[in-house]
């Protein structure tokens, strides 16, 4: 009884905190993480990134985990597309920058940068927490993309947490932002 209750507990947490995520039309919060790509480190500014065209940023739970590498191989094999589209890539996790290190190189196959938020802070600003129990632990993020506009405005979000459709759907929202600014 006990083992049930505490899973009914956990299961609302998750649900009541997963609901969450910013909408089209907010500013997006401006952040400057710890990231990797192709193995080494660098810091990523989303206002730098923002000056060169569209930033797609995608949260995601836990480096190395099954749905994770799924999604991290796909957007990998999309980059040129995005790049293409004069859009940039990042992803963030909980994980630490020695993780996101392996990672950018093992999963995100050195096409991408993946970032650390270790202390949770950009998950918490972006509504991408999916949970942390008790303030005690690192926070684990919801998978949610956003596409965020130069001008700092999300204009896509969207939070499935199987990792089929969000390489698609945000690199169609992409293709709409380039063709509604440059015909």
């Amino acid at each position: 009884m006990k083992r049930l209750a505490v899973g009914m507990v956990f299961g609302l947490l998750c649900s009541t905190a997963a609901g969450a995520m910013m909408p089209v039309g907010d500013k997006a919060p401006d952040f400057t993480v710890q990231a990797a790509v192709a193995g080494k480190k660098f810091t990523f500014s989303l206002a730098e990134a923002l000056k060169k065209g569209p930033v797609v940023l995608y949260f995601y739970p836990k480096s190395f985990t099954a749905g994770c590498t799924i999604e991290a191989h796909e957007f990998a094999e999309h980059a040129e597309d995005f790049a293409a589209l004069g859009a940039s890539l990042i992803g963030v996790s909980a994980d630490t920058i020695e993780t996101q290190v392996e990672f950018s190189s093992k999963e995100c196959r050195d096409k991408f940068p993946v970032g650390a938020d270790a202390d949770g802070a950009v998950i918490g600003d972006y509504d991408a927490r999916m949970f942390k129990l008790g303030g005690m632990g690192p926070s684990i993020s919801s998978r949610i993309s956003y596409v965020i506009a130069p001008d700092g405005k999300i204009i896509y979000a969207y939070k499935d947490s199987a990792p089929d459709k969000h390489i698609s759907n945000t690199l169609a929202a992409v293709r709409q932002w380039r063709m509604d600014h440059h015909p």
